[in-house]
C-alpha cells in the first residue's frame, strides 16, 4: 500500500465528512480535502518539475495546509522530509541540503502558486518507498535522515490501534505538538478510520486553547510531550477536566511519578505511554490506559515507572556488546527488529551500518526487562538531552560555545527539571574573565535553536577528565546533584 490510500478510501466512503477542523471551524471534508490534495500534487510534478522518488522539505508551522502538502507529496510519489519549525535558520539549511529537497515549503501560502485545477491520479508506488525521512540528531550533533517507508508507517498506525488505543469514526486527534514530529506522524491514525485532525488556532501548545478545544470537541486523542501533559493539568485542575479529552499519549521523555499521579487526578485514567525513535517511529513499547489505571497490581507502581510493553509489530530484545540477548533484569542496550524499523541514514551508510547491526536497530538507550515483560528504560548510552519533548544533544551545543573567544573549554549535560524533564546546563572553562551570559545567549541564539540554548552556565576551573583526556560528564551531573 502507499499513504494516499487511505486518504482516497476516507473521501469515498464519506466526501461529507470533515477531514481537518481548524480550531472548533471545519476546514476541508474529505471530498474536498482528497480534490486539493489530487490538484496540489499535479502541480508538484507539473508546475515545480518534481519527479518520483524527488525529496519536498516542509518546513511550516502546524496549519491545515500542512496535511494537505503531506498527502500531496506523497500522492506525486514524492518524498516528504518535514522539519520543525522551531529549529534556527542554519539548521534547516543542513538538513535541506543532506536531503538534496528540490523544494522547500515554508508557509501555507507558498501552496497557492503550485496548485492546479486538473487532479493528477494517485501516483502508484511501492510498500517500500521512501516516504518520510526523518531527521534526528547524531552523537556528533550532525542531524541523520532516517528513512521512513510507507509500509514503515503503515506498520505504525496498525500497531497503534492494536497497543495504544482505538479511534472512532467521530474521534478527532488533536495537534497541539509539531506536525514535523509525533504528532504528524500520528496522523494516519485517524485518515485511516475517516475520523478528523483538529490544527489549533494558534498553530501550536496553549493551555486555555487546548481545554476550550477539549470541551468544543469529542473523542480527542492528542501526542504529547510530559511538559505539555503538565501544563494542562495545570490549567484543568479546579475546572472542568476537558470532558472531550479520548486520550492523551505521551512520550518524548521523562515522566515523573509524581506529575503522573496528578495527572490522574485531574484527568482521569485518559493517559497512554509511547517509546519509540524517529528510526522505529513512535513503535518500540507501549503503556496502555489499561495498565495506566491497574492500581490493583501488586506491581503498579514499578510499571508506572516504565515504559511499557513492546509493540505487536516490533520484537525487543536486551543485548550486550557481544550480541547475546540477556536475561530479565539485566541491563544492556534496546535493541529492535521489525517492518516498521527504518531501511536506514539517507546517504550515510556508516551510520547505518552502526545502528542497524546482527539484523537489529540498536537504540542507544540502555534498559531491562522484568519478569512479565515491561522495558525500563535505565539510561542513554548516548549523551542525548531531552527538554520538553526535544533532544538536544550536548556536542552541538558546545561547538557553538566554543565559537566565543573567551571559551577555552565546554561540557554540555543534563539535569532534571520538573518542568521540562531535562534542563541543558553548560560547564565552561574561561580563558581569562568568564564572559557574560548574555553573551553566550546570543552566539547560541544565532546558530541553534533556542530550545537548546542552556539554562545554566557554570564557570569551572578545570572539567574532570579520564585517562585519555574525555570529559568525565557523570561527574559533572554528580555536581549537579
Amino acid at each position: 500500500m502507499n499513504l494516499p490510500a487511505w486518504l482516497t478510501r476516507a473521501a469515498r466512503l464519506d466526501p461529507a465528512a470533515t477531514a481537518i477542523f481548524r480550531g472548533e471551524t471545519s476546514w476541508a471534508d474529505y471530498g474536498t480535502l482528497a480534490g486539493r490534495v489530487a490538484g496540489l500534487a499535479r502541480g508538484l510534478r507539473e508546475k515545480a518539475g518534481l519527479s518520483p522518488g524527488d525529496r519536498v522539505a516542509l518546513a511550516m508551522p502546524n496549519a491545515p495546509e500542512y496535511l494537505e502538502a503531506l498527502y500531496a507529496v506523497w500522492w506525486a510519489g514524492l518524498a516528504a522530509v518535514p522539519v520543525n519549525a522551531k529549529l534556527h535558520p542554519r539548521e534547516v539549511a543542513f538538513i535541506v541540503e543532506d536531503s538534496g529537497a528540490r523544494l522547500v515549503i515554508d508557509s501555507p501560502g507558498a501552496l497557492a502558486p503550485l496548485r492546479a485545477l486538473e487532479p493528477l491520479a494517485a501516483h502508484e508506488g511501492a510498500a517500500g518507498d521512501l516516504a518520510w525521512l526523518f531527521y534526528t540528531s547524531g552523537t556528533t550533533g550532525r542531524p541523520k535522515g532516517a528513512m521512513l517507508s510507507h509500509l514503515s508507517l503503515e506498520q505504525m498506525t496498525l500497531s497503534y490501534f492494536a497497543d495504544v488505543d482505538e479511534v472512532r469514526p467521530d474521534g478527532r486527534l488533536l495537534h497541539a505538538a509539531p506536525l514535523s514530529h509525533g504528532s504528524g506522524l500520528y496522523n494516519f491514525t485517524h485518515v485511516a478510520r475517516g475520523a478528523a485532525q483538529v490544527i489549533p488556532e494558534s498553530g501550536g501548545f496553549d493551555a486555555a486553547e487546548t481545554l476550550a478545544l477539549l470541551r468544543h470537541h469529542r473523542h480527542v486523542s492528542l501526542f504529547a510531550a510530559p511538559t505539555i501533559v503538565k501544563r494542562l493539568v495545570e490549567a484543568a485542575e479546579g475546572e472542568d477536566p476537558a470532558p472531550g479529552l479520548q486520550t492523551i499519549v505521551y512520550g518524548g521523555g521523562p515522566m515523573y511519578l509524581a506529575d503522573l499521579d496528578r495527572a490522574h487526578a485531574v484527568l482521569g485514567n485518559r493517559l497512554a505511554q509511547i517509546y519509540g525513535q524517529g528510526e522505529s517511529p513512535m513503535t518500540i513499547t507501549a503503556l496502555s490506559k489499561f495498565h495506566h489505571g491497574d492500581a490493583a497490581h501488586p506491581r503498579h507502581r514499578e510499571r508506572l515507572a516504565s515504559v511499557g510493553l513492546p509493540h505487536s509489530v516490533v520484537r525487543v530484545s536486551i543485548r550486550d556488546e557481544d550480541n547475546r540477548e540477556l536475561p530479565a533484569g539485566e541491563t544492556g542496550e534496546v535493541c529492535v527488529r521489525g517492518e516498521v524499523v527504518m531501511s536506514g541514514y539517507w546517504n550515510n551508510p556508516e551510520a547505518s551500518q552502526r545502528a542497524l547491526r546482527g539484523g537489529w536497530l540498536w537504540t542507544g538507550d540502555l534498559g531491562a526487562f522484568d519478569e512479565d515483560g515491561f522495558l525500563t528504560l535505565k539510561d542513554r548510552s548516548k549523551d542525548l538531552i531531552v527538554t520538553g519533548g526535544s533532544n538536544v544533544y550536548p556536542r552541538e551545543v558546545e561547538e557553538v560555545l566554543l565559537l566565543h573567544p573567551a571559551v577555552a573549554e565546554a561540557s554540555v549535560v543534563g539535569r532534571p527539571d520538573p518542568e521540562w524533564g531535562e534542563a541543558v546546563v553548560a560547564f565552561i572553562v574561561a580563558r581569562g574573565a568568564p564572559p557574560p551570559a548574555t553573551e553566550l545567549d546570543r552566539l547560541c541564539l544565532d546558530h541553534i535553536a533556542r530550545f537548546k540554548r542552556p539554562k545554566e552556565y557554570r564557570f569551572v576551573e578545570r572539567l574532570p577528565k579520564n585517562h585519555y583526556g574525555k570529559v568525565v560528564k557523570t561527574e559533572l551531573r554528580a555536581l549537579l546533584a
